[in-house]
């Protein structure tokens, strides 16, 4: 394999055979010119990527510490999660990553509205956000806020393989909170983040939004649904409230008989 471009000290462009790679490993590129035939032991990781001139614009523009930083945290969740990621994690981790370091050291931190639910919904990549975390600190001395850790949580689980698109799963995980503040709003409580009737109630609700995309929803039997409706007739009014705002502002529509099982959830609140 030549080397066709540097990237930096660490990656640099190739061709083997008839393909253009991007080979990555530790001083693969330090003082090499182009032409240079690369040490085949030095190369740690080989890119061959429908983008691969959108990460030779990054490897150019960033920090190669970054670039080190993200392939680490890529690893551990492809390890962690026991599966391979998709190939644009590389770009969207790695561009996140490095904007994100950027910013915190001129002091400017963003908050993530969806922290609450992220940390409940995708808890083993949110658990993977956290030791990212940890790493980073631990290599550049910079303390990244928690909130990093739950957008590093959701590029990760929209990275697997069936993990989804990036704007739907914030815009599911966004409806969900809104669904929560509604109940919260409608019962007049505070709706603990920790408490687990919480955990189980957004768990529910985002597997609702999920079933209602796909045309599969829960069935209740009629008489059950009955007996919860007037048995719990101040959850069940609740849980139609947020189904017609559901609607209303998200044009989701959801089957009576689903409103059953969010009552239920809304009734734990009330009693705890």
């Amino acid at each position: 394999m030549r080397i066709t471009k540097i990237l930096n000290n660490n990656a640099v462009v190739v061709t083997d055979g008839m393909q253009e790679k991007i080979a990555v490993g530790a001083g693969v590129g330090y003082q090499k010119t182009k032409h240079d035939i690369v040490i085949a032991d030095k190369i740690e990781k080989l890119f061959v990527m429908r983008e691969n001139e959108k990460l030779e614009q990054l490897l150019l523009r960033i920090p190669e510490e970054h670039f080190t930083l993200a392939e680490e945290i890529i690893a551990y969740a492809e390890k962690h999660l026991n599966t391979e990621l998709n190939e644009h994690v590389h770009i969207a981790l790695t561009d996140h990553l490095s904007f994100a370091i950027e910013r915190s050291v001129k002091g400017i931190h963003l908050q993530n509205k969806l922290l609450p639910e992220i940390r409940v919904l995708y808890k083993k990549e949110f658990d993977i956000g956290l030791w990212a975390l940890a790493h980073i600190q631990e290599k550049l001395d910079i303390d990244l806020p928690v909130d990093e850790a739950a957008f590093i949580a959701l590029h990760i689980h929209t990275m697997k393989i069936q993990g989804g698109d990036l704007h739907e799963t914030v815009r599911q995980t966004s409806i969900v909170r809104d669904m929560v503040q509604t109940i919260s709003n409608v019962l007049g409580v505070k709706v603990e983040e920790g408490d687990i009737s919480y955990e189980r109630l957004i768990t529910h609700l985002r597997f609702t939004l999920s079933r209602s995309k796909n045309y599969a929803m829960h069935t209740l039997d009629e008489e059950m649904f009955e007996m919860i409706r007037r048995k719990f007739p101040e959850a069940y009014a609740c849980a139609e409230i947020v189904a017609k705002d559901l609607l209303d502002t998200h044009g989701i529509d959801l089957p009576e008989m689903e409103l059953g099982y969010i009552t239920l959830h809304i009734e734990r609140l009330r009693k705890y």
